[in-house]
């Protein structure tokens, strides 16, 4: 068979790479996994930013997680210069570059890593195995974009299972903060979340609270509200609307604790986001709510993976999509209705 440029590197020594996003970086988690199959005594590293560092740590095929940032004391040119020499000093055979960016491409390229590999783009003249860019045309998951540079090495990945540590700090923190807010392990727990990046990828939180109301109504369902400390505005005001009570976690949740109140739910409804690549990683069924009418964007590339999960996507006609600069209040979203996601919760829940 075949050896890979990982193998023929000798695979002793391996650097993956993704600075963007917590469910950008979940869903590379599968990459993992495959490299450590074709390289069992290996040492495979993780560059990622520190607020994805949860996603990696206490991964079972992974020895090593390297946090780099590029903000606040961390910035700078010294500070990027001392992160490189760090990088240098480790000695990596062969750097996998998941997300291409600028920054990226030049740290792995200042550090001396002897092979380097990702996608055509954002100054992809400094990697030495430069595969063609077609992201944008969302044209299949990201889970296999990630893979498509594995492939593109001569490795042929075979397991595309996401994966999510169990962290027993946040499983005892989320126990408690549940079992004082009156949810017992047995009650139909339904978890929300309104945040996402843009807000051309935020449903209404008073649609949500609509959603909520009719679950405790017909289910008795027990509400949880999460969301980041960036999004902390619209899950209060969920919690305001909702009315009977619900636990609102807003703001007081790590990306280790999400996963963890996660475990303990029936079903997670939420915008496009991370964490419903979060829930898909720890088995809880999603109803994922999408916005923009962007190939680049589309459920195709970044929907739920579960085989229970339901997507809610609207075209209403669009034919550029504006994103944040929309013209036409978001209609997209608009036309997703809380009928919609009732009936979908239903299908899920078996009611």
């Amino acid at each position: 068979m075949t050896k890979s440029k990982i193998q023929k590197r000798g695979g002793k020594r391996v650097l993956i790479v993704r600075l963007d996003r917590i469910g950008d970086v979940l869903l590379s988690t599968p990459v993992i996994k495959a490299v450590r199959d074709v390289c069992p005594d290996g040492h495979i590293a993780f560059m990622v930013r520190r607020y994805a560092k949860d996603i990696l740590e206490g991964n079972p095929y992974l020895d090593e997680v390297i946090v780099y940032e590029k903000t606040g004391r961390e910035r700078g040119f010294f500070r990027n210069l001392g992160f490189v020499r760090h990088l240098r000093r480790k000695k990596f055979d062969i750097a996998l570059i998941l997300h291409p960016t600028k920054r990226t491409h030049l740290l792995v390229s200042l550090a001396g890593i002897p092979e380097t590999v990702g996608y055509n783009r954002k100054w992809g003249f400094l990697l030495t195995t430069r595969i063609p860019h077609s992201k944008q045309y969302g044209l299949k998951h990201e889970i296999d974009y990630t893979l498509d540079i594995l492939r593109y090495t001569g490795l042929e990945p075979r397991d595309k299972t996401l994966y999510m540590p169990v962290n027993s700090h946040s499983e005892s923190k989320v126990d408690e903060l549940l079992r004082t807010s009156g949810i017992a392990k047995d009650d139909l727990c339904v978890a929300m979340n309104p945040g996402a990046s843009c807000p051309s990828k935020r449903w209404k939180p008073d649609k949500f609270a609509k959603v909520a109301d009719a679950l405790i109504e017909r289910y008795g369902a027990k509400i949880v509200v999460v969301a980041a400390e960036a999004d902390k505005g619209l899950g209060d005001r969920i919690a305001s609307l909702v009315k009977k009570d619900c636990v609102n976690l807003s703001g007081r949740t790590s990306v280790a604790d999400v996963a963890s109140v996660l475990r303990r739910t029936k079903l997670f409804i939420s915008n496009d986001s991370g964490p419903v690549h979060i829930a898909c990683a720890v088995g809880t069924p999603v109803i994922a709510i999408f916005g923009r009418h962007d190939r680049g964007l589309s459920p195709t590339r970044w929907g739920p993976t579960g085989w229970h999960d339901a997507v809610l996507h609207k075209d209403v006609g669009c034919i550029e999509c504006l994103a944040h600069n929309c013209a036409r209040g978001f209609k997209c979203l608009e036309a997703v209705t809380a009928d919609e996601v009732l009936t979908a919760a239903a299908k899920i829940l078996g009611k």
